[in-house]
Parts: structure tokens; C-alpha cells; sequence
């Protein structure tokens, strides 16, 4: 089994007690928006994987708009702006820019947002999100409020 940490739309701006939060992930995934790249540095010191996507206030031209993965025999997409459908394919696809948590399938995907990690805003607070992976069994998927 494979535990993720996924992170969206920081602005700038983690919770002090995260890192310790995300001890126990194998991999951490931020879906943009991060704003300050120095805003990671608490992640960089876990040092566990750590996968980021440009989002639409990221200067960062060193980061992918896209990131494709393969985890435990699923295939994801990592991207900011969340595309109307996913392309072939794709069974999982992560994304943050709305700042409002989202687990639901939409075609053959399943679609996972988990919020603004950053600030709360459009009626939802701050959070991040659990994904689990176990090769043939159902993605588990938690929203996690901070």
C-alpha cells in the first residue's frame, strides 16, 4: 500500500504543525499554486518524494503543468486546472484551483481535489488530503481539516 499526501493552493502560506502531519506519507503531491517556492521548504525537509505542478500564480517555470504517474497499477494525472474530462486512460486525476475539496468519478476517472490547504475561502477550510493506494482494491480517499 502506497500513502499520499496531497496538498493544493498553499498561497504562500502551510499550517506550522503540517510537516508533522506528513511524517507518515511515502510521497507528497502539491497541486499548485504554491506561489513562493520557498513556502516547500518544510516539505523538502521531510525528505520524502515530492511531486509539484505549476499552477496559475506559480512562477516557477521549472515545475510541469502536468505530471503522469503510475502507482500501484494506477495511472494519474497531476495538473492544477482541472480539465472538463480526463483524457484515456487516466484512472485518478488530482488537481486543486478550486479550493473545495472534491472526491467523485466522472466518466471513468475518479476525480480528487483537496482543497486550499492555504486559506479558507469559498466556504470551505483549509485542508489537504489522504490518498491510499493498494494494487487492486479501491482508492481510499480523506479530507483532512486543519
Amino acid at each position: 500500500m502506497r500513502r499520499i499526501a496531497l496538498l493544493a493552493d498553499s498561497h504562500n502560506h502551510l499550517p506550522p504543525d503540517l510537516p508533522a502531519r506528513l511524517r507518515e506519507a511515502d510521497e507528497i503531491w502539491h497541486l499548485g499554486d504554491v506561489s513562493d517556492e520557498d513556502t516547500l521548504s518544510p516539505l523538502y525537509a521531510l525528505h520524502k518524494p515530492l511531486h509539484v505542478v505549476r499552477g496559475n500564480c506559480d512562477a516557477n517555470l521549472s515545475w510541469p503543468y502536468v505530471v503522469d504517474l503510475e502507482r500501484e497499477g494506477f495511472f494519474i494525472r497531476l495538473i492544477h486546472i482541472p480539465p472538463h474530462a480526463a483524457p484515456p486512460g487516466i484512472d485518478i486525476l488530482c488537481h486543486g484551483h478550486t479550493h473545495l475539496p472534491r472526491g467523485e468519478r466522472i466518466g471513468g476517472a475518479r476525480y480528487y481535489n483537496p482543497g486550499s490547504i492555504g486559506k479558507a475561502d469559498r466556504g470551505a477550510p483549509p485542508s489537504f488530503a489522504w490518498l491510499e493506494l493498494e494494487r487492486g482494491e479501491k482508492p481510499r480517499w480523506e479530507v483532512v481539516r486543519v
